[in-house]
């Protein structure tokens, strides 16, 4: 397995498969809870230096203020999961 990893020029130890891990997940907009308890972090904090988020992901963020409508809602306007 080493060899195998030194030939494919991959990083030593479990962190960066952590790393990856919660990165991969933030930046399919998993919430950072349910990342933390994933990875069986105790403290938020933990969790959250594990989570880099590419500049893709940022950028998207920041176009969720480019919405009309607030996040969860329907062209009704009643909040998801609601109804008349």
């Amino acid at each position: 397995m080493r060899r195998v990893a030194r030939r494919a020029k991959v990083q030593k130890g479990v962190h960066i498969l952590r790393h990856t891990f919660c990165s991969h997940l933030a930046m399919r907009g998993a919430p950072s809870r349910a990342i933390q308890e994933l990875a069986g972090h105790r403290d938020l904090g933990t969790t959250q230096r594990y989570m880099h988020l590419s500049p893709a992901a940022l950028e998207a963020a920041i176009r969720l203020l480019e919405r009309n409508e607030p996040a969860g809602r329907g062209a009704s306007g009643e909040a998801a999961g609601t109804s008349a």
